[in-house]
C-alpha cells in the first residue's frame, strides 16, 4: 500500500490550511519534515512515518467534515478577518478547523459550504470543473429581454468577459423583478459587477444552491452537517461531463 502523498495535498486535506496559505507557510520557512525546513509544495512525504509540522505544531490528518450554513448579511466568508469582523467559521460549533468553500461577499446571504476537505474544495471552486452556483437576484424595476440576454451571453468586466450564465425571471411586481441566475465562475463580487455593468440596481442577492446542494428551509444563521449522500453528490458533481 502506497503511504506517500504530496506535501501540499496532505496539508490541504489535514484541514490546517488552504492551498494558498500553504504556499505562504513555505515561503516563510515554517513548514518542517522531520525537523528539516520544506521549501517545495510538491515534495512527497510518507504518511506512515514522517513528522510534519507548521510553526512547530504537529499536523495530523483529521476526518473530513462538511457543513451547510445559511449565511446572514454582515458576516464575512473568510476563516480570519484583519478587521476582526464576524466570519462564517464563527457560526459553526466544531473542534475541527474548517474553511469556507469559496466566498460570499458581506452583503450577500444564503448557502455557503464549509469543510476541511481541501481537495474537494479545490474542485468545487475551480471553474474548470463546472460546478454551478445558483442565486436569486432582486432587481429594482423591470428587466428588459435585451439585458437578460446580455447576462446570458456574458458581460465584459475589468477582469475579462464572464462565461455565459443561465438566467430566468422568477417573479415580477410593479416595483421589482426577481431573477434566478446560475454561474460556474466565482470572481470577486461577480454578479454585483455584472448588474452594475448593464445598469441594473441589485437590491438583494441570495445564493440558494451550490452544485446539487440546496438551501431549502434552513433558517438564517443556522447550519447542519451534510449527509453522506450529499457529500457523494458533491464529489460526483466535480467529475467530468456530470450534468446537474
Amino acid at each position: 500500500m502506497d503511504t506517500t502523498q504530496r506535501l501540499d495535498k496532505f496539508l490541504s486535506n489535514s484541514g490546517y490550511a488552504s492551498r494558498r496559505s500553504i504556499k505562504q507557510f513555505l515561503r516563510e520557512n515554517t513548514v518542517t519534515i522531520n525537523g528539516v525546513k520544506a521549501r517545495e509544495s510538491g515534495i512527497r512525504i510518507d504518511l506512515s512515518k514522517d513528522d510534519i509540522r507548521i510553526n512547530n505544531q504537529k499536523i495530523k490528518k483529521e476526518g473530513f467534515v462538511y457543513y451547510l450554513l445559511n449565511k446572514p448579511k454582515g458576516v464575512v466568508s473568510t476563516s480570519a478577518d484583519e478587521f476582526d469582523r464576524k466570519n462564517v467559521v464563527d457560526l459553526i460549533d466544531t473542534d475541527v478547523r474548517v474553511y469556507p468553500v469559496g466566498r460570499l461577499d458581506k452583503d450577500t446571504h444564503g448557502l455557503i459550504l464549509l469543510t476541511n476537505d481541501g481537495e474537494l474544495t479545490h474542485k468545487l471552486t475551480h471553474p474548470k470543473f463546472h460546478v454551478p452556483k445558483t442565486y436569486l437576484l432582486k432587481i429594482e424595476g423591470s428587466v428588459s429581454e435585451g439585458k437578460l440576454n446580455k447576462l446570458r451571453d456574458g458581460i465584459i468586466l475589468s477582469d475579462g468577459l464572464t462565461n455565459p450564465a443561465k438566467v430566468k425571471v422568477r417573479k415580477e411586481t410593479p416595483n421589482t423583478t426577481e431573477l434566478e441566475m446560475e454561474i460556474y465562475e466565482g470572481r470577486y463580487r461577480q454578479i454585483r459587477r455584472m448588474c452594475e455593468a448593464i445598469h441594473l440596481n441589485l437590491i438583494d442577492l441570495q445564493r440558494i444552491k451550490f452544485g446539487p446542494i440546496k438551501i431549502d428551509k434552513l433558517r438564517l444563521e443556522h447550519y447542519r452537517e451534510l449527509t453522506k449522500a450529499e457529500v457523494e453528490s458533491l464529489k460526483k458533481a466535480t467529475e467530468k461531463d456530470t450534468i446537474i
